[in-house]
This record gives C-alpha cells, sequence and structure tokens, in this order.
C-alpha cells in the first residue's frame, strides 16, 4: 500500500472512534499512546504478520498456555536521562527499568517454551535481546523494597552503622531526660511529642527555663513548649552529619549505577517497544473476542466476500443495549466490481457502505473483524470516501462544491487497485444535471477497474448498473406493508424510494401527495412504482421459493420413508410367497402319504406300502438340483479366495490401526506437558482411578485416592482437571 489513507476518510469511516475504543482496552500508558496513533500498513506482509499475531493472541484466551502478563511502567523520562552524559537516575526509576527487564525476560522464556503454538508471537520476542545483566546490577544496589541495600558500598554499610549507634545513644539520653523532667513534674500529661522529625518533651510553659535545651516550638495556645533536651542535642547534630554523609553516598552509587547501565539504553528502549507491541496485540485480541472477530481468508484474486459482517460500534452498542445488530452479506470480484444500493432513506444504505469501509480500514491496521469465518477479502492501496454532509465553513465550501473537489481527486487517484465509497451520488446540485456528472465520473471509475459501492437515488445511475456488464444494483429491502426497513442487502435489483409511502405514514396529508405526484414526469412516477411493485414481487417470490424448498425438502424425505417401506413390504410377501410354496409342497407330500397308509390299512401289504414310500422319496429328490463334482470344486475355490481376501483386509485394517496408534503416541509424546499443582485431579498413564495431589516435592507426588495415599512420578500422572 503506497498511498496513505486520508484522515478525512479515517473520520467519514469512524476509524477514530475503534481507536479509542482499542486504547481503553490497552495496560500501559505507551500500549494507549499506540494504539490511538494507529493507522492502515502499508505492506501486505506486515498487515498478514501483524493479523496473525493478533490471532494467536485471541487462541490463548481459550487454551491452558495463557500467555503471562505484559504489564509495565513506562521508563521514557529514564531513557532521555540515560542519553544525557553525568545525569542519575533516580531509585523509582531503577525499579521501573529493573521490572522492565523482568518482564521481558519472562515473555522470552514463554514463547520459547510454547513456540510451536503461537511462532509469529515466538518471532516477535527474537527480535529483542536476552539480558538479565541490567536487572541483577540493579538487584545488587536496589532491594524489593526500594531502598539502596547496605551493603552496596563498604562507605555506606559504615555510615549506616554509626547511624545506628548515634540513634541508639539519642535514645537513651533522651528517655534519660524524660525521665528526670517527669521527677520533677515539668512535663505536660502528653510527656512527649515529634517535630521536625525530632522527639521532643512536652514541657509546661512556666517551667520551660528549668529544662535545658532548644526549643523546637510551641502549642496552639502557648501552654506546651516543645524542648529537645540539652544532653541529646550533641548527638543530633551528629546524626545530622551522618545523614548528609549518607545522603552524599547514596547518590554517588545512583550515579554510578547510572553510567555502569548507560550502554544498555538501545536495548531498554526495544525492550519497551516490544511490550508495547504486546499490550497492543492483547488489545486487539481483547476487542476481537467482544465483538467475534475473527481472521477472514486473504486473496490475492481481487475477491472481496463479507459474509454477516457486523459493523463493530453498532454491534458493540447494541449488545450493551441487548438489542439486535443486522448482519450484511456483500461480495465484490472481477465480474461485479462496481454496486449501487438503493432505496428509502433510513434503511440501512449508510451503514452498510460504512460497514465495509470500517472492516476494510481494521484489517489493513492489523485488527480481526466480525464476520463469517468462510468470508474472503483482499487489499487495496486506496480507500477514497465521500460519506455524509462536508459543508466547510473554514474553506467557505458548500456541500456541493466540496463534494466537486473530492471528485476531481477521485477521478485523479483512481484505478484497478482502489476500493471507493460514495454516498448519496451525485447530491447537492439540480437533479438532472448532478445526476448526469455522477454518471459520467462513475463511467470513468468502471473504465479504471475500481471496485467501488455508492448509494443513490437517482433513476440514471441504477439504470447505467443495470446496463454495464460488471456492474449491478442492490437494494436495501423495505416491508411495504408496515413501511418498515428490514436492513437486509438484496443485489441484483434496484430499490424504490418509497418517497409517498413514507410520507403518508409520517402524517403527511394524502391530498398533499396526490397534488405532488401530479406535479411530476408521469414517466418518472411510473418508474418508481414499477421498482417498488418489482421489489413486492421479488419478496413474495422469495418468500415462495423458501416455502417451497421447505415442501421440496419434505416430499423428499417422505418419499425416502415410502421407498424403505416398499422395500420393507416387498421383502416380506417374498418370505410370505416361499413360505406359502413350502407348505403346499408339505400338503401334496403328506398327501401321498396319506392314500399309502390308506391301502396298507385295508390290504396290509407291506411291499406295496415299502415301494410306494421309496418311490415318493426319490421323486422329491430328483426335483433337487445335484451340483456336479466340478461345481462343487469351483464353490471349494470361491469360498477359499473369499477367506483369504478377508484375511488380507483384517490384517490391512490392523496395520492401520497401529500406524494410527504410532502417531498418537508420538503426538502424545511431543504435546508439551502440563504443568501439575497442589489441589489438581490426575490420574496415571495406564489407570482409571482419580486422585487428588496433596504434596509436591521435585518429581514425585502424593496422589490422595480417598481411601489411600500413594507417591507416585510425575511424568507418569495425566491432567484430568485443574484445580478451580
Amino acid at each position: 500500500m503506497k498511498h496513505k489513507i486520508r484522515k478525512k476518510t479515517l473520520e467519514d469511516l469512524e476509524f477514530p472512534t475503534v481507536l479509542k475504543q482499542l486504547s481503553s482496552r490497552c495496560a500501559t500508558t505507551p500500549g494507549k499512546e499506540a494504539a490511538l496513533s494507529l493507522a492502515p500498513l502499508r505492506e501486505r506482509e506486515n498487515i498478514l504478520t501483524t493479523l496473525g499475531r493478533t490471532s494467536e493472541y485471541l487462541s490463548s484466551f481459550t487454551t491452558d498456555n495463557r500467555i503471562p502478563a505484559h504489564g509495565f511502567d513506562e521508563i521514557n523520562a529514564e531513557l532521555r536521562l540515560l542519553g544525557i552524559e553525568n545525569t542519575t537516575l533516580e531509585i523509582q526509576g531503577f525499579r521501573r527499568i529493573a521490572s522492565l527487564c523482568e518482564v521481558v525476560a519472562e515473555q522470552k522464556k514463554f514463547f520459547k517454551k510454547f513456540k510451536e503454538y503461537y511462532p509469529l508471537l515466538h518471532e516477535l520476542s527474537l527480535s529483542v535481546e536476552e539480558d538479565t545483566e541490567v536487572a541483577t546490577m540493579i538487584g545488587q544496589v536496589i532491594d524489593r523494597f526500594g531502598e539502596v541495600r547496605d551493603d552496596a558500598s563498604e562507605a555506606l554499610g559504615r555510615i549506616r552503622r554509626q547511624m545506628q549507634t548515634v540513634k541508639s545513644q539519642i535514645n537513651q539520653s533522651f528517655v534519660s531526660a524524660l525521665q528526670s523532667s517527669q521527677a520533677a513534674d515539668y512535663l505536660d500529661e502528653i510527656r512527649e511529642s515529634v517535630v521536625e522529625n525530632r522527639r521532643v518533651l512536652a514541657v509546661r510553659s512556666m517551667y520551660r527555663k528549668k529544662v535545658k535545651g532548644r526549643v523546637m516550638g510551641t502549642s496552639k495556645t502557648g501552654s506546651i513548649v516543645y524542648i529537645e533536651p540539652e544532653n541529646v542535642l550533641r548527638y543530633s547534630q551528629e546524626l545530622e552529619h551522618l545523614e548528609m554523609d549518607e545522603k552524599e553516598e547514596v547518590h554517588r552509587i545512583l550515579n554510578q549505577l547510572t553510567y555502569r547501565i548507560r550502554p544498555w539504553r538501545p536495548v531498554l528502549k526495544s525492550y519497551q517497544t516490544y511490550l508495547t507491541e504486546m499490550d497492543l496485540t492483547a488489545a486487539k485480541a481483547r476487542y476481537a473476542d467482544e465483538m467475534g472477530g475473527l481472521m477472514p481468508e486473504i486473496n490475492n484474486a481481487k475477491q472481496w466476500h463479507l459474509r454477516d459482517a457486523y459493523h463493530p460500534l453498532l454491534f458493540l452498542s447494541n449488545k450493551k443495549k441487548k438489542e439486535k445488530t443486522y448482519p450484511q452479506t456483500i461480495s465484490l470480484h472481477p465480474e461485479n466490481r462496481i454496486i449501487a444500493i438503493s432505496g428509502p432513506n433510513a434503511g440501512g444504505k449508510s451503514i452498510t457502505l460504512k460497514t465495509i469501509g470500517l472492516l476494510q480500514l481494521m484489517l489493513q491496521s492489523g485488527m480481526l473483524i466480525p464476520v463469517h469465518e468462510r468470508s474472503t477479502v483482499c487489499l487495496f492501496s486506496k480507500i477514497l470516501t465521500d460519506i455524509g454532509d462536508n459543508q466547510s465553513i473554514e474553506n467557505h465550501l458548500s456541500t456541493y462544491s466540496y463534494r466537486l473537489k473530492n471528485m476531481n481527486r477521485f477521478l485523479r487517484l483512481c484505478d484497478d487497485d482502489t476500493l471507493f465509497l460514495i454516498d448519496e451520488f451525485g447530491t447537492g446540485s439540480d437533479p438532472e444535471l448532478g445526476g448526469a456528472l455522477a454518471e459520467a465520473c462513475l463511467e470513468v471509475f468502471y473504465e479504471r477497474g475500481s471496485y467501488g459501492v455508492i448509494t443513490t437515488h437517482y433513476a440514471n445511475l441504477k439504470l447505467l448498473a443495470d446496463e454495464l456488464p460488471h456492474m449491478t444494483n442492490a437494494n436495501m429491502l423495505f416491508d411495504s406493508s408496515t413501511l418498515e426497513p428490514t436492513y437486509q442487502l438484496m443485489l441484483g435489483q434496484a430499490g424504490s424510494s418509497f418517497t409517498f409511502e413514507v410520507a403518508q405514514k409520517n402524517g403527511i396529508p394524502y391530498s398533499l401527495i396526490n397534488k405532488a405526484k401530479k406535479k411530476i414526469e408521469r414517466g418518472k412516477l411510473r418508474f418508481d412504482a414499477t421498482i417498488a411493485k418489482m421489489q413486492k414481487e421479488r419478496s413474495k417470490m422469495a418468500e415462495t421459493g423458501s416455502r417451497l424448498q421447505v415442501e421440496e425438502s419434505k416430499a423428499r424425505e417422505e418419499a425416502r420413508k415410502l421407498k424403505e417401506l416398499k422395500g420393507r413390504v416387498k421383502t416380506k410377501l417374498e418370505s410370505y410367497q416361499e413360505l406359502y410354496d413350502h407348505n403346499q409342497r408339505m400338503i401334496h407330500l403328506g398327501n401321498k402319504v396319506h392314500s399309502a397308509a390308506e391301502r396298507y390299512f385295508v390290504d396290509k401289504k407291506k411291499r406295496p406300502l415299502v415301494s410306494e414310500l421309496l418311490r415318493i422319496v426319490e421323486t422329491e429328490n430328483s426335483k433337487k438340483k445335484k451340483s456336479s463334482a466340478k461345481e462343487v470344486k469351483a464353490r471349494k475355490v470361491k469360498q477359499a479366495q473369499v477367506a483369504k481376501e478377508a484375511e488380507v483386509q483384517v490384517e490391512h485394517i490392523r496395520k492401520k490401526k497401529e500406524k494410527e496408534k504410532k502417531k498418537a503416541e508420538v503426538k502424545q509424546k511431543q504435546a508439551p506437558k502440563p504443568i501439575l499443582a497442589v489441589g489438581d485431579r490426575v490420574r496415571l498413564a495406564d489407570g482409571k482411578a482419580v486422585g487428588t495431589i496433596d504434596t509436591l516435592e521435585k518429581k514425585e507426588a502424593v496422589v490422595n485416592y480417598g481411601q489411600f495415599t500413594t507417591r507416585v512420578d510425575v511424568s507418569k500422572l495425566e491432567l484430568v482437571m485443574k484445580k478451580k
């Protein structure tokens, strides 16, 4: 992207509002500043990398491997001082630097461990050096409470030991003076107080000359005089000198430490830049998570299809109010490069236009967008807009004059890598003249291969969109019965403005509307009425189509069920026929046997009976088909072949399962082992019983199974559930 997108374009599409919302989700001051100054990137590779990092960070919200916190306090003031010779950083500055180094070290360690999960974020962490020397040097001088350590230098240690001795002597001397003054009844009821960080005696004013020492002040009423005892003064002065020595020595140590870490200034600057980028990436991920943002496919074929796309600001606002937001689906591609949206006002035309532009800006700024996962987009080097009332008071330009200047800029810049978005194209002048000029400009954009979306009420632009092969009409659907918008975009047909219908609904007298109808050309009125009628017919056809689809689906299901029923009935009939034939044969055979038995009953002759029975059996056997030896052999060969094929298939399945099992084992070995903690629910890798970890000692864990406990090697345990 060589062309820088104008500030006015960003404002037209409400991009600064998105950046404010993004900034509020950053955790650090530099991150917030970076979010507010975010602009669309110019290089395709940078866009893809930034989108990939945000997508990786978003995925961490749903895994156990959550990215560690990367908050930090900015060190801009410290970096400026490090750039100036003979300057000294303050203790808090050193603590901020040490904390910064520790956070970066933790980030690098984490991404090194989980680089397979977060390859792009790991690559980003490699952009900064791994260094622990600065944090170590600071830790040797400043303790965790923010104080310079006693052992930071021999001189400082000696001074502080002397201070402790003197403080002890001061305490003893003060207690002695307190007791003697108390015994003499010189003190008020409160006995003592603290003035200028020194312990003083609360002496009644009438005895002020009885107690020797330095007067440090009096009470508001003047009844009490605060006196530091004389025997404490000497030690107090000595302590003051030691405190001055301590302050000088601390300054010398901090100055020396500043000198030692000054060469690391570029590294520290890169650390802050890295953590700022991480904070911004985390904010983008949180923003995407709130509105269902994702990374669509990005193609090089100039295919642009947003499915179920939401306007981010409108979606989040409605989500807070628990109201419905209507998504839009829109496509631009080489066969359909320009879309002219028409329809009534307040129908959602401008929101659709802004949704397209804002999502494109967000995507090219490395932000995930709220669309369906099957959306695909391309990148544009130029995004040009003309949206809203652009009257310029500063330059004394009317709306139309401004729009003409804007059109002149469009004519200079438009090419085949441009996305233009124009609201109410051609308005601001005489409708016929303005419409003609808008049509001429649109033809230029078309001839240069530009991609764009316009909204219009002009009939000539609707006709142009119908005539040009790579341009199409679209309309925002409008319920003609209720005169309410449905906020749905329908491609392929122009929309009516429903001017008189909307006017009638809003209380304009019918007589006045009828009078207005007579004032306009009959042809134009018929044209608008025809469009409105076509919209109604299209809506009815869409409803009919939906109903027919449902009915067709039901019919297919009924046909399938009928076919299944027919098959089952046929099978039953065949089985009944076989049973009937068999029964008839048995009856016939039984009759023959019965006849032979009757004859035997009459004549008692066995030989004719046996002869008749043998004849019946031979007759029945002759009906059965006798297989030849060749057929029997062929049947056996076929059976053997089938058995062999079955064995081969079983062996193939066995090998396939073994291969899958090995892959699963390798994958299991490669997967990072979860970090176990006390309270986690676990089980043995080859077992079913689930227990709770009571204690962890090095590589062993004590697992409680309720009735008993056992000591197990951690590597043999599988995590079932993390401790809540």
